[in-house]
């Protein structure tokens, strides 16, 4: 069996990395997601996408096995250190993983298709420590993974694949080396890189937008919808005040994950149970990077104070339906009275 020469491939995004905060502040995950499906002996369709936690550096285009930039100052990036010698043969690379995938499924007597999944990538701490991590999975399910501290690899299931696969990679002693360096020292290298090339794109801040409405599934209940679109970066606090005070989690409350629009921001919901009519007042509270120490505070109008509302505005418009009609009486009076004195005086 030959050595899987291409995993040295499959580090490649990590010396693509991107940012989407200071790093300096935060902590930042980096991992390429790729995902190979083997129909037959003879076929292979290789797929994969690098992102730095919610943003997209690059993607490997399936019919050439070219890499397409999300972003031009990621191939700036990649000029620098080892980056464009490994890019320069990732197309080897592939061939001797889709081989080595092969050579295996033969030995270990596996039906096509198979589906085979990587996931690689490291964690840069904000005071610079790294920690790399690279898991395999085959059916979707999670099969070895490379223990950096380690240098060596372990199943992830009690199977004869999952031995097989990790006692043949943890025998290349040069393999695993290599993997050290790259997931311990070049993933943090170019994480900075990135940083300095991107950061005007991968610091961005979006506004959010909020906007709450109700619904009525039963006569016997209101249901407050607050939502909340258009924001970046991710992380965001939404929450409900009844009469001023944060409402606590509950089975009233409900609110959905973050989930991403198309144009690279995030939307959310978060919808509360109340009783119509129960005679307090609502507000959904919005809280985001973007609005610095400030806050969104959108508003429900109580519905108990609808009733009063409409009732003022009724007397409102009777006094001044009555008073127009007074004055348009007294108008009439005053002009007959002014015509009948007239004509008395002639007379």
């Amino acid at each position: 069996m030959q050595p899987p020469h291409l995993l040295l491939f499959l580090f490649l995004p990590l010396l693509l990395p991107g940012m989407w905060a200071d790093p300096e502040a935060e902590m930042q995950v980096f991992q390429l997601l790729q995902t190979s499906l083997f129909t037959n002996v003879s076929s292979a369709e290789v797929f994969g996408v690098a992102f730095l936690g919610d943003v997209p550096i690059y993607a490997l285009e399936p019919a050439n096995w070219s890499i397409q930039f999300h972003w031009p100052w990621a191939r700036q990036a990649t000029a620098e250190g080892d980056a464009e010698k490994i890019k320069s043969h990732s197309k080897i690379f592939l061939r001797n993983m889709v081989r080595y995938v092969h050579e295996t499924a033969q030995q270990a007597q596996l039906d096509y298709p198979l589906v085979v999944q990587i996931r690689a990538g490291c964690v840069l701490h904000p005071n610079r420590t790294t920690w790399g991590f690279m898991d395999v999975g085959e059916g979707g399910r999670d099969l070895i993974a490379f223990k950096v501290e380690k240098q060596r690899w372990e199943p992830r299931q009690p199977t004869q694949l999952a031995e097989l696969v990790s006692k043949s990679f943890t025998s290349k002693k040069s393999i695993t080396a290599l993997l050290e360096h790259l997931l311990s020292i070049s993933c943090q290298s170019h994480i900075l890189t990135l940083c300095r090339y991107g950061r005007a794109d991968l610091e961005r801040q979006e506004l959010p937008v909020a906007t709450v409405f109700a619904r009525t599934p039963k006569p016997d209940q209101l249901l407050l919808v607050c939502h909340v679109t258009g924001f970046y970066p991710r992380p965001i606090s939404v929450a409900w005040l009844q009469d001023g005070q944060e409402v606590p989690p509950g089975p009233a409350l409900n609110t959905s994950t973050i989930l991403p629009n198309s144009d690279l921001t995030y939307q959310i919901r978060s919808i509360l149970a109340v009783a119509p009519c129960d005679g307090h007042s609502y507000a959904c509270r919005v809280r985001h990077r973007s609005l610095g120490n400030g806050s969104l505070l959108i508003p429900w109008e109580n519905c108990s104070a609808a009733p009063t509302a409409g009732i003022t505005i009724a007397v409102l418009l009777l006094v001044a339906a009555a008073s127009a009609g007074a004055v348009w009486w007294w108008k009439r009076r005053k002009g007959n009275e002014g015509t009948w004195e007239t004509q008395e005086f002639i007379i």
